[in-house]
C-alpha cells in the first residue's frame, strides 16, 4: 500500500468512499444529510484534485484500488483582527473503506497528513467530527486530538 496525492484516475474509488461517509452522516443525522448522496460532483472533485491548496491523499493498494483518503484544506488568517497568522492544515474528510477498517490504514493516512503539514510549515492540523460519528471520535481521540471548539445546536 502507498499513500500519495490523489489523481483523476482515483475518482471512482474516492467517490465510493464519499458515498460511505455520506451514509454514515445520513444514518446519524437524517434531518441534515440526504440519503444516497456524495459531497462533491465529479467536476468539483476533479477541480479539488488539481488544487494545491486542497490536497487529497489516498491510500492505494498495489493494483491502484483506493482503500482510503484524506481531503485537506490549507487555512490561514493573514492580518485578521483577532486571529494570529498561523498556517493550519484542516482535514475536511478522512475515510477508510468500511470493509477493511481496523488494518491501520486510517492511522497511516493521518500520520502522512501530519508529516505533510510539518513539511509545509503548518502550526497545527485540525478537523471537525460529527458527534453522531462515535467511531471517528474514538479514532481521533486515540491519535491524541483534543477538542478545539464545540459546535452546539437546538432543534426548533
Amino acid at each position: 500500500m502507498k499513500i500519495r496525492r490523489a489523481e483523476e484516475k482515483d475518482m471512482d474509488g474516492i467517490n465510493s468512499l464519499l458515498r460511505q461517509v455520506s451514509l454514515v452522516h445520513h444514518k446519524g443525522r437524517p434531518d441534515l444529510f440526504k440519503d444516497s448522496s456524495k459531497k462533491y460532483t465529479d467536476d468539483q472533485l476533479k477541480a479539488i484534485i488539481h488544487d494545491d491548496s486542497r490536497p487529497i491523499f489516498v491510500a492505494a493498494d498495489e493494483n491502484g484500488s483506493i482503500l482510503g483518503y484524506a481531503f485537506c484544506i490549507f487555512q490561514q488568517h493573514i492580518n485578521d483582527n483577532i486571529l494570529t497568522d498561523i498556517k493550519t492544515l484542516y482535514i475536511d474528510d478522512l475515510c477508510v473503506d468500511e470493509t477493511i477498517r481496523g488494518q491501520h490504514i486510517g492511522t497511516l493516512l493521518y500520520e502522512s497528513v501530519l508529516e505533510f503539514a510539518r513539511t509545509k510549515g503548518c502550526y497545527n492540523v485540525t478537523l471537525n467530527v460529527w458527534s453522531c460519528n462515535t467511531d471517528a471520535m474514538k479514532f481521533y481521540e486515540a491519535k491524541g486530538l483534543k477538542p478545539q471548539k464545540v459546535g452546539m445546536e437546538v432543534i426548533l
